[in-house]
């Protein structure tokens, strides 16, 4: 049996039957055209033997079009009408059995994912999804790809690379994981409601290898924090208070790592903050 995909008609119906009101606090804004989600899908490159995870499926555009590659999908929802509906959209648009299953959970909070998906593809809430990210790939280590539609500010800082305006710590912290790409740009016009912001498709994929150990993750984070949280002093003196309490004790760790003390947070790459971290091991 053909999977179908959800139109704006059906869409609306399906919102006024659960009595769902598209709410900021969550940062639902609901995709209503198919060719939209079926590129989301194809940047993603999702394959029939792929097993996927979604993260907010809302009323499950998206999650039909991954279903309809034969994928199977993991759908994380927050909001206990959508998720109990969710299955039942499913089987009604030709989804054959288990290949769907329906995490009734917040996604900042879910530590086990059923299937052990390898593959990340959703249309994330604008107030969650930096922390949504880098909560599932610090939590999921087979989480190997992804394509995620975001707010188009939000995915120029994850895609950043240094010296940029739009460079900071989620740069940072998104490339301790592997490569980040802007995929394309989104129309606002294939929303509802139609928000007031732009929404770009963000690409990663997981470097073979873990850049260090979670401890030294920890360590480098914490000083990617305090470089960017004054980003306009130089490194000596903006990581004083991690790295032995003076400017003077971060210029030695800072020298030890091979980094200018003079230097400032937007000018170094991840494996810099490593070395930093490294240098100074018992700093946190």
């Amino acid at each position: 049996m053909t999977v179908t995909l959800l139109g704006a008609t059906e869409i609306r119906a399906l919102a006024t039957e659960l009595d769902v009101t598209p709410t900021k606090k969550l940062g639902q804004n609901f995709v209503v055209d198919a060719n939209t989600v079926r590129k989301i899908v194809q940047v993603a490159g999702v394959r029939t033997e792929d097993r996927v995870v979604e993260v907010g499926p809302g009323l499950g555009s998206l999650t039909l079009a991954i279903l309809e590659t034969g994928a199977a999908v993991t759908a994380v929802e927050i909001d206990h009408r959508l998720a109990e509906r969710l299955p039942a959209t499913a089987a009604a648009h030709g989804v054959a059995d288990g290949r769907l299953t329906v995490v009734d959970a917040d996604a900042l909070r879910v530590t086990e994912l059923p299937g052990d998906p390898e593959v990340l593809v959703a249309n994330l809430p604008y107030n969650v999804s930096v922390p949504v990210l880098l909560h599932f790939l610090e939590t999921f280590p087979y989480l190997d790809r992804g394509v995620v539609m975001v707010q188009a500010e939000v995915g120029e800082r994850l895609a950043a690379t240094p010296g940029t305006k739009a460079y900071g710590s989620p740069s940072v912290k998104a490339a301790w994981y592997g490569p980040w790409r802007l995929a394309g740009t989104v129309s606002r016009q294939v929303f509802w409601p139609v928000p007031n912001v732009d929404s770009v498709l963000v690409a990663f994929r997981r470097d073979p290898q873990p850049r260090g150990t979670e401890a030294e993750r920890q360590r480098t984070f914490a000083i990617v924090d305090a470089a960017f949280g004054q980003r306009r002093k130089m490194l000596r003196q903006a990581l004083a208070g991690v790295l032995g309490g003076s400017s003077a004790a971060a210029s030695a760790v800072l020298e030890a790592a091979g980094v200018a003390p003079t230097a400032r947070g937007e000018e170094l790459v991840v494996a810099d903050f490593l070395r930093i971290a490294r240098a100074a091991p018992l700093a946190q």
